[in-house]
Parts: C-alpha cells; sequence; structure tokens
C-alpha cells in the first residue's frame, strides 16, 4: 500500500485536517491538493529517490507537504524548525536534499544553512482559502501523477541520538502504511474520532500516529501550531477530540497545571483514551492522569527505525493493561536476545528484538550501523527488557545507558521511578557519572516543587530501592534537558547542567 490511497478512505466531504480558527480542509481538498502539488513539484525535475528537506511549523501545510513529496515519488525528510545553524548545516549535508521547502519569510538559519550548501528553496504555503501557494503562485489543479511504489523510499528521519551520533532512517511507504494500519486496528480508530496533535510533525510520533493513522480510519486531525498547556483544554473542547497520543513530559505539564487551567472534571470531555509513547510513563504518573482526567492512559512503546509504535497495552475492552509495562508486541514480533544473537526464553532480561513489515531496511549509508543493528531478521533496539509469560515487555532502559556500579548493573529507568513517585518531585532523571570505587555510579537530577528537601526525597527513595541503587549525587535545577519531542539525554545530562543553574548534594 502507498501513502496516497490513505486519503481515499474519508468521505469527500469529511474534515480530514483542521487548524483551529484557520483552515478546515475535507478530505476531497486535501486529496487535489496533494496530487497538484505533487504535479508541480515533478514539473520542477523531483522525481523518484529525490531526497526533499521540510523546516515547516505544525499545520495542514506540513501534512500536504509531506503527502505531496511522497505522491511525486521523492523522499521527505523534514527538519525541526527550532534547528540552529549548525544543526541545519548538519542535517541538510547528511540528507543531501534536491531542495529544502519553508514557509515564506520564515526559516532564516535553514535558508542560510542551504545557501552555504548549494541547496534550491522552494516556499510553500496556504492561502486564506486554504489552497496551496508554491512560490507564490497557486498549485494549478490538473492532470495526474505517476503513482508511487510500495517499496518507494516515502520519509527520512533521524534517530534522536541519545546513545549515540544520529543516523538516517529511510521509511518506505509499505513501512508507513503498514505501520498506521496497525494503530488503526489496535485501538479501533473510526471515522468519527478527532485526533487532537500535539507532537510535532517533523517527528515519527506525530507523523505516523497522529495524522498517517488518523486519515487510514477516514477520521478527523486538529492541528494547532504547537502544543500549548494553557489551551490544550480548550482545544480539547472545542474540537470534540477523542484521541490523544503524547509524551510523559506533556502529561506532566497538564497534570501540574490541570487546576489553574480549568481542565475538565471525568466526563466532562469526548476523549475515549490517552496514549503515551517515546518515553517512559511511570506507574505513578499513569494512575495520577486516570484519576484526574478519567480516561484510560495507554503505554506504547515506539522507535523511528520501526516507523513508529511496537508494543502497546491494550484498550480496556480488549485485555489487561499491565502499569509498568509497555504491553505487547502490537501486530509486531517482539523478543529478547543475548549478545550472541539468541532468543531467549520469558522471564530473561535481554536486548528488546524486533522484526515486522514496519521495521526500516537499514540505514542511510551506514553498513557498520547496519551490521550491528539487524540480526537474522531481527532488529535490535538497542533497549533492554524482559517479556512475561503472556508477552507483556518490561523495559528497563538503553543498554548503553545502565549503570554499572561496582558490577552491580541498574536500570535508570527504575531510579526515575522510584524518584517521581515522591508527590514533591516534579521531574526527574537517574544516569550514570564515573566513581573511583565503584567505576560508576549513580546520580540524578530532580525538579523539586517549592520547600521540598532532597534528604526526604531519598529517604523516600531508600524505602523503595536496594540501598547501592539510591543516588549518591543529586543535582536541583530549573529544568531537565530534554529532546525536542521529550526525551531524556541521559548520557548530556551531566554536561547540560555544567550550562543551567543546578544545585548538587552529595548523598
Amino acid at each position: 500500500m502507498q501513502l496516497r490511497e490513505l486519503l481515499d478512505v474519508g468521505a469527500a466531504d469529511r474534515l480530514a485536517l483542521r487548524q483551529l480558527d484557520k483552515f478546515y480542509l475535507s478530505y476531497a481538498r486535501v486529496r487535489a491538493d496533494v496530487d497538484a502539488l505533487a504535479r508541480a513539484l515533478q514539473a520542477r525535475g523531483i522525481g523518484p529517490g529525490d531526497r526533499i528537506a521540510v523546516s515547516l511549523a505544525n499545520g495542514p501545510k506540513i501534512v500536504m507537504a509531506f503527502f505531496g513529496i511522497a505522491c511525486a515519488r521523492a523522499v521527505a525528510a523534514p527538519l525541526n524548525p527550532a534547528y540552529t545553524r549548525d544543526e541545519y548545516a548538519f542535517y541538510l549535508e547528511d540528507i543531501g536534499p534536491e531542495a529544502l521547502v519553508v514557509a515564506p519569510g520564515a526559516s532564516p538559519l535553514a535558508r542560510d544553512a542551504a545557501a552555504a550548501l548549494d541547496i534550491p528553496v522552494i516556499e510553500l504555503t496556504l492561502d486564506e482559502r486554504g489552497r496551496l501557494v508554491l512560490d507564490g503562485v497557486p498549485v494549478p489543479l490538473d492532470a495526474p501523477t505517476a503513482a508511487p511504489l510500495d517499496d518507494d523510499v516515502a520519509l527520512f528521519l533521524h534517530t534522536s541520538g541519545t546513545t549515540s551520533r544520529p543516523k538516517g532512517v529511510p521509511l518506505t511507504h509499505h513501512n508507513l502504511t503498514t505501520s498506521a494500519r496497525n494503530i488503526v486496528r489496535w485501538y479501533r480508530i473510526e471515522p468519527r474520532d478527532v485526533s487532537l496533535c500535539v507532537m510535532p510533525l517533523f517527528h515519527v510520533h506525530g507523523l505516523v500516529f497522529s495524522t498517517l493513522a488518523t486519515l487510514l480510519a477516514g477520521a478527523t486531525e486538529i492541528i494547532p501550531e504547537r502544543f500549548s498547556a494553557s489551551a490544550f483544554w480548550r482545544d480539547v473542547r472545542r474540537s470534540g477530540a477523542t484521541i490523544v497520543s503524547a509524551v510523559p513530559t506533556i502529561y506532566r505539564t497538564l497534570l501540574l497545571r490541570a487546576d489553574a487551567d480549568g481542565a475538565p472534571q471525568p466526563g466532562e470531555h469526548k476523549l475515549r483514551f490517552l496514549r503515551s509513547s517515546s518515553a517512559a510513563l511511570p506507574v505513578t504518573e499513569m494512575l495520577r492522569l486516570e484519576s484526574r482526567f478519567g480516561v484510560p492512559v495507554i503505554e506504547a512503546y515506539s522507535m523511528t527505525e520501526a516507523a513508529h509504535q511496537m508494543c502497546a497495552n491494550p484498550l480496556p475492552v480488549d485485555g489487561e493493561r499491565r502499569p509498568g509495562s509497555v504491553g505487547v508486541g502490537a501486530f509486531v514480533d517482539v523478543r529478547t536476545m543475548d549478545e550472541a544473537g539468541n532468543l531467549l526464553p520469558p522471564g530473561v532480561v535481554g536486548e528488546v528484538v524486533v522484526r515486522g513489515e514496519n521495521v526500516t531496511a537499514g540505514y542511510h549509508n551506514n553498513p557498520e550501523a547496519d551490521a550491528a543493528a539487524f540480526v537474522r531478521g531481527w532488529f535490535r533496539t538497542g533497549d533492554c527488557g524482559m517479556l512475561d509469560e503472556q508477552g507483556y515487555l518490561t523495559l528497563a532502559g538503553r543498554i548503553k545507558e545502565t549503570i554499572n556500579r561496582g558490577g552491580e548493573k541498574i536500570s535508570p529507568l527504575e531510579v526515575d521511578e522510584a524518584l517521581l513517585s515522591h508527590p514533591g518531585v516534579i521531574d526527574a532523571v537517574a544516569y550514570a557519572v564515573p566513581d573511583e570505587k565503584y567505576g560508576e555510579t549513580v546520580a540524578a537530577a530532580l525538579v523539586l516543587r517549592p520547600g521540598v528537601k532532597v534528604a526526604e526525597v531519598l529517604e523516600h527513595v531508600r524505602s523503595r530501592l536496594a540501598s547501592f541503587k539510591v543516588p549518591s549525587v543529586v543535582h536541583v535545577t530549573n529544568e531537565i534537558p530534554k529532546t525536542a519531542t521529550g526525551k531524556v539525554q541521559r548520557r548530556h545530562v551531566a554536561e547540560a547542567l555544567d550550562r543551567t543553574p543546578a544545585s548538587a548534594v552529595r548523598n
């Protein structure tokens, strides 16, 4: 299946994409404009395999840019509009695009980096009627384009680089549509659903779950220009949203601000579930979310190389949700493996491996990474975890982030969970720091509520964990550094704290 076919599911007059108070685009309109954009790009000589970088804010135009590029048999490579010039230069050089798509008058740093690399710039926007405008000229609606093939690469993303240099990940039409289909089936998404997209569309989470799966179901996607905690519940009410998928950082913010922002009580909204993915959700926060908002929270496990979702807890009507677990393989094969490449039985901790038609065939121009990541048809995720007899997966963190304290292997996720279970802790992350005696020891960065003391937090942790897992060094800070998609880069935490206001306490 190729991506253009996703747009044929929704009824012609049904709302496909909506930006509140700005654009209301039907499926018929989106189909026509996507086809027109594909033709316009092909008329400029853009075709099979050509990579097109995209730096656009969230909204309908980035969705239609992605589809238009893919339908021209080219490859969309979305970039974070908040990148610095040096970051743009790195990613543009690695992508090697034929052009860079930006909004008129926007993205000066991206334009500057593109000019230095002699990359042409294409300006794309929507006029007041929601019609696509390319370099100041409305895109004409005329003859059909050549249809893409299922195995054409449609999307080029980079890994988040939490444990290594970012790697290029090409995903085909088939990878992406398989993942979208899996999501629609797993969460029972229907045309009546309304998905509020709070994740950036330069990332696989927002693009595949909130966009591709929603359109494949013939449902409606609401796309604010950016996530705003103060506007979130207003948007939920106004849009009639039934589905939200986000990272724990967003949910943590919504919980902290719930009363101040006038968040609805249980039963005062149409949400049928909240989904958490792209980072670990502590059990205590999951329970607080469900209690405050009166809606099931479904935790999932995903990564770029798998075109997003790999595991998920079931909906309440479909099975048992297990707090602390990321669920079972959601139409994806999931196992654990030892260092020698042997599959492990349930109950044994090992590296999580996956296989399925959603998984990329390999990294971009990186045979060494391919050799390390692919073993006999299985993709090594780099995550450490354990499956139980029923197939539920519990993660212990990235293998390279495991803390080795004198031979004792400590999961930083376990320490995170213990820290966050204290009601005075707003945010927390555990990580390894060098130690003369043990080689490594446990450190933690904390964001605390006013008046909360580090000593009482550590005493709380001692009641939940063995003494060797209790952080030896604690930094109190105003903010824990994260990626643009809400992931913690543990290996960079100590370095980042050196540049931010923080105080260290040695335990």
